[in-house]
């Protein structure tokens, strides 16, 4: 069902991942998939995350900054792609439906937010950070401008404006 779901979403993003899609698609029954996922949003949200685990694999570049940047430029480069849209499609979703938001934080936010966890953890053990500063706080302001940039279309997700971003954000939080 979720190879499917990813298959769907690939071909023509939220609007095709329908529960009869899926359906058709994977072969099982609608019901079959409502008894794992309460809504589509919740099982595009499953798919979309193992597709984006696969795309973001970890980063160590074996500095604090250019683990920063080498994120961050892989994140918009990820969502300046037409899998950016699906991204900015399921987050919507996830709005007019609530149930799938859950899903959305588990199997797409999570693996996004222990990637950055990481590579704090590392700029606090070098003593590149200031450690009480919250990781949840360091990964809301690397993600947040990207997210606000591809959902408002305001300014270019570009690998030289990402650059900029995470140095920005480096210098509000060395030591």
């Amino acid at each position: 069902m979720l190879d499917a779901t990813a298959a769907l979403l690939d071909e023509g993003g939220y609007p095709a991942a329908t529960v009869d899609a899926i359906a058709g698609r994977s072969g099982v029954s609608k019901a079959t998939i409502y008894k794992h996922w309460p809504t589509r949003a919740a099982v595009a949200a499953s798919a979309f995350g193992r597709v984006m685990a696969d795309e973001m694999p970890p980063v160590d570049t074996g500095s604090t900054e250019g683990d920063v940047v080498e994120h961050l430029r892989r994140l918009a480069a990820f969502y300046a792609s037409a899998r950016g849209q699906v991204f900015a499609q399921l987050l919507a979703a996830c709005v007019v439906e609530p149930a799938g938001a859950p899903y959305f934080r588990e199997f797409f936010l999570a693996g996004r937010r222990e990637a950055i966890t990481a590579i704090w953890q590392r700029a606090v053990a070098r003593g590149d950070v200031d450690p009480g500063v919250a990781v949840d706080d360091f990964i809301d302001l690397l993600a947040g401008p990207l997210i606000f940039r591809l959902l408002s279309g305001h300014a270019p997700l570009t690998a030289e404006s990402t650059e900029r971003l995470a140095r920005t954000c480096l210098a509000g939080l060395h030591r």
